[in-house]
């Protein structure tokens, strides 16, 4: 051997790895998996919002009650002629009730919200047929001042 030779390492075998073989495998980003749970999470939440707005709207349009004026008592006691023929709502609570007839309906004694005066109201059997009144349970109901000043309930729903 010469003096060369014997300067260099001894010669080594080749290791091989048990691993050689495989590819190397990099995680997922999570960083793009949150983004998309977040993202998911934000239209789920627009679209429900987006939902919700739009069944309030929906029920704010078809309210019957959304566009008449408050039924005014106090114009009604001083003169009921000028409110004749007019339709209003008004938000009244049973008082009393005076008395029933078949065919016609139920004579009801309500105060409107607002005015502790109680003004009878006659509610038409067919709507009456659907409403068991309580006395000091309130209602929504559209009114109109008919002949000789009684006051008829063409609708009546429970607020």
């Amino acid at each position: 051997m010469s003096d060369y030779e014997q300067d260099l390492p001894p010669k080594q075998e080749k290791i091989i790895s048990p691993f050689s073989a495989a590819e190397p495998v990099v995680p997922a980003d999570r960083g793009f998996t949150t983004k998309l749970l977040v993202w998911s999470a934000a239209l789920v939440l627009a679209l429900a919002a987006v939902g919700g707005a739009t069944v309030l709207v929906i029920n704010y349009m078809n309210d019957p009650y959304r566009t008449m004026q408050s039924f005014p008592v106090e114009k009604f006691l001083e003169n009921y002629r000028g409110l004749a023929g007019a339709k209003y709502k008004a938000e009244v609570q049973v008082e009393a009730d005076l008395g029933w007839r078949e065919g016609v309906g139920r004579l009801m004694l309500f105060t409107v919200s607002g005015d502790n005066r109680p003004i009878a109201v006659l509610v038409p059997e067919a709507v009456a047929n659907n409403i068991y009144f309580v006395k000091g349970q309130k209602y929504l109901a559209e009114l109109v001042v008919k002949e000789g000043g009684l006051i008829y309930a063409n609708s009546c729903r429970k607020n």
